[in-house]
């Protein structure tokens, strides 16, 4: 047993006694997303603007979509936060104070943020609002912890190389809200800050750009001699049938610890993921709110569930791992070559409305199946069981031999009754 590993069990033997719940945190791409992540059992969310966060390419939000989201938020009782974490250049501070105005007036909860600018500003012009230090910013330790908290900011998203242990002295020493990632992809360069996508495509990685180049796959040359001849002739270092290289980290998952998790007083479980789907937002939220709700119910007999490590398998895109809690990740911890997706489940249809006389279901189409699939409803709670489709008709009644059309409305009969923003899924292999 590693030495984090062994202060983690001296830690549990004399657990931490919680009698608050933390927050679980989940991202949300889109407005459809953030209704699902609070529907399935997300405390808060946190979405991206039109300016100033780190995922440009994402379906980000209106200011009119945050008031529809906050909206929404507020009748479940959750909040909805705003990444600001890009680091600012010149040309980005133009603008700026009307943008967190907006998002005050908007009802925002918080903004995420590492640019002291976009810290100052938001204190000046938006002081509603709380912010929250980014990860971008790499707190590692509990004297920079001290500082950023003396500094006014209410809550410290730690770096995502912090160690369990290093957890456990930041909550010992510090009395502020602390944030840790729980769930998603892991960058392979340091804590996010990364000039690789710069450099290939022109895409800054810290102003939202990535290009995710740790994905790419690569091939190893070594340079000709002489070095200084434009002309020399490159030569691999690779066989042709060696398979290409990539850097990508494996996925951080720590539905088996999180009882560790809950007793290192942490306050808020991140997940992350704003690019994801809806089925990987639904799945792997509704997951973890069972894990945290059980141990709540009963710590002393809290016991991991096989089906929320199953659950969490149906939407992983890579191998998973528990990141640096535990111990430095090494090469075992890496993706370098080609591997099988992890998920092999596919969204298929989200049900709109039962017919409790017909025991039928109005499905919204989001993948392809025809009758004769199996399928797997599920619902908030961990309520899911599985069927055979039989026959699948349109809105009109009549027979169709597939539902191949996304976003059309379909009716198929359930054996077991569904609930509307149910969700459905089949295998992909």
């Amino acid at each position: 047993m590693s030495t984090a590993a062994a202060a983690v069990e001296t830690r549990a033997r004399g657990k931490r006694v919680r009698l608050d719940k933390p927050e679980l945190l989940a991202p949300a791409g889109s407005l459809e997303k953030l209704k699902f992540a609070i529907h399935y059992g997300a405390d808060a969310v946190y979405i991206g603007g039109q300016k100033y966060g780190l995922r440009s390419s994402a379906d980000n939000f209106t200011f009119e979509e945050m008031r529809e989201g906050v909206e929404f938020a507020n009748r479940y009782g959750a909040k909805v936060f705003v990444a600001t974490n890009i680091y600012a250049h010149n040309e980005d501070i133009e603008g700026l104070d009307e943008y967190l105005q907006e998002l005050e007036k908007a009802g925002i909860a918080a903004i995420i943020t590492a640019d002291p600018l976009i810290i100052d500003t938001a204190r000046r012009v938006a002081p509603k609002m709380e912010v929250h230090l980014s990860t971008q910013q790499s707190v590692m330790n509990w004297q920079t912890v001290q500082f950023w908290k003396e500094e006014g900011i209410e809550r410290v998203v730690l770096a995502r190389e912090v160690s369990m242990t290093e957890i456990d002295e930041i909550k010992q020493h510090v009395d502020v809200e602390i944030e840790a990632f729980i769930h998603g992809a892991m960058c392979s360069s340091y804590s996010g800050r990364c000039v690789l996508s710069n450099h290939f495509t022109d895409r800054d990685s810290n102003r939202g750009g990535c290009c995710q180049s740790c994905r790419w796959r690569y091939r190893l040359y070594a340079k000709g001699a002489p070095l200084s001849d434009p002309l020399a002739q490159d030569f691999p270092l690779y066989e042709e049938e060696d398979d290409d290289f990539m850097m990508s980290a494996k996925d951080l998952c720590m539905i088996d610890h999180v009882a560790d998790m809950i007793e290192s007083g942490v306050d808020s479980f991140k997940i992350e993921g704003r690019m994801k789907s809806v089925h990987y937002v639904a799945t792997v939220v509704n997951a973890y709110r069972q894990a945290i709700d059980s141990y709540f119910e009963d710590p002393d007999g809290f016991e991991i569930k096989r089906v929320w490590q199953e659950e969490i398998n149906k939407a992983a895109n890579r191998p998973l791992n528990a990141g640096f809690f535990y111990e430095v990740p090494d090469h075992e911890d890496h993706i370098y070559g080609p591997e099988d997706k992890a998920a092999i489940y596919d969204f298929v249809g989200l049900v709109v409305e039962y017919d409790e006389a017909a025991s039928t279901a109005l499905i919204q189409q989001r993948n392809y199946f025809k009758p004769g699939a199996e399928v797997e409803f599920f619902g908030p709670g961990g309520t899911f069981f599985k069927q055979r489709v039989e026959q699948i008709h349109d809105e009109e009644g009549h027979e169709l031999d597939a539902a191949r059309h996304p976003m059309q409305l379909i009716r198929i009969r359930t054996e077991q009754p569904v609930k509307p923003l149910d969700l459905m899924r089949k295998k992909s292999r």
